[in-house]
Order: C-alpha cells, then structure tokens, then sequence
C-alpha cells in the first residue's frame, strides 16, 4: 500500500510538472548581436556576389536566355530589384509600428531561409496571381537594374550595423518578423545567383 501511494504522488507531481510547462508562455524572442551579425554577413556577401557577377557584362551578356521562356541575366537581377523592393517595404512598415512582444505565434527563422517562392517564371506567377508584377520586363538596362538593388541594399546595411530596435518583436502582418524578412532578402538573392550563374554557364553563353 505505501508503495502504491508513494508511486501515485509521483505520477501526480509529473503531470503537474507537465500542466506547467504546457501552460507555459513562450519566452519573448530577442534580436542579439549575434543576429545582426548575421544579416550583415549575409547581405554584404550576396551583395557582393551580386556585384561579381554581373561586372562588365556586355549587352549581349545581359540579354542572353538558355531558351525564349527563360530569363536573362537582366531580367534575373531586374527581378530582384522588384522583390527586395517589395520587402523593404514590408520592413519599413513593420519597424514604424510598435513592436508586439506579448506576440506568441512567432514562427521559425528555418522557414525564411530560402527566400519566397520565386524561383523562376511560374513561380513568381504562383506567388503573386492574380497580377503579374514579380515577371521582369527587361526594358532597364542591366546595370541599372543594378545600381537600384546597391542603393536598397547599402540602406539595410547601414541600417542593421546601428539600430537598436528589437527586429524580432517587428512583425509583417503578424507573420515573419523583421529580421526574417532580411533572412528573405539575401535567401533569395542566394536563389537567383544561382540561376544567374547556370544562364553563364549554359554552351551558347555570349563569350
């Protein structure tokens, strides 16, 4: 008998343990310096990668595709011109709101490491149907296109190495906060590099 007794106190002193954990608020996420290192490492790396590849590019270079419904180089970088541009202004909007640290249903920065779902021409259409603004024309000249991805960049560069704003408790539309917004920014960038550097490599590449 004392044993049974002894053994149900201890299942009960689990589950209570277990009801309190459960109950539990989840800890108010903290943007660290660890963090800012981060999205400054990222973004200057992807920048300059950007600037890499696309240095002294003829005009042929810039306009060359593998096929008729694939991009060029200038379409590639004028696109994500239009995204980083699109984010920015999700940031902007976010950090001149108060930030919202009761906020319990903050997601994982695993989901924001890739960039959004644009990877090419029918996935930009898929992400932003019904209208079609994400599809490059390719009517800028390329370095153009260039030269407005540095001018938004070097902002969020500038930006990240002085703020002390907490960019985890900035969220967009209660969806990723701020930094993960960043983590977008250079993921997809990262993508598109990608893409640029197999339309370089493909056999008919103007040389």
């Amino acid at each position: 008998m004392k044993h049974t007794l002894v053994a149900l106190h201890f299942v009960f002193v689990l589950s209570l343990i277990s009801t309190a954990q459960t109950n539990e608020k989840p800890t108010t996420p903290v943007w660290t310096e660890a963090d800012r290192k981060y999205l400054l490492d990222n973004l200057i790396r992807t920048k300059q990668e950007l600037l890499d590849e696309t240095k002294n590019l003829t005009k042929k270079q810039w306009n060359f595709k593998e096929s008729p419904d694939r991009w060029s180089i200038n379409q590639i970088v004028e696109h994500l011109a239009i995204w980083e541009l699109l984010l920015m202004r999700e940031i902007s909007v976010a950090i001149n709101y108060d930030p919202i640290p009761a906020y319990e249903h903050f997601l994982q920065d695993s989901l924001f490491e890739k960039g959004p779902k644009s990877a090419d021409q029918k996935n930009a259409l898929d992400y932003t149907k019904p209208f079609t603004y994400a599809i490059p024309l390719g009517n800028n000249e390329g370095k153009n296109n260039v030269t407005w991805i540095m001018t938004m960049r070097n902002e969020s560069i500038e930006y990240l190495k002085t703020t002390t704003k907490n960019l985890r408790v900035h969220y967009i539309c209660f969806g990723p906060n701020v930094h993960q917004n960043y983590m977008m920014i250079f993921g997809h960038t990262d993508r598109h590099l990608r893409q640029l550097r197999k339309v370089k490599a493909h056999v008919n590449y103007p040389k």
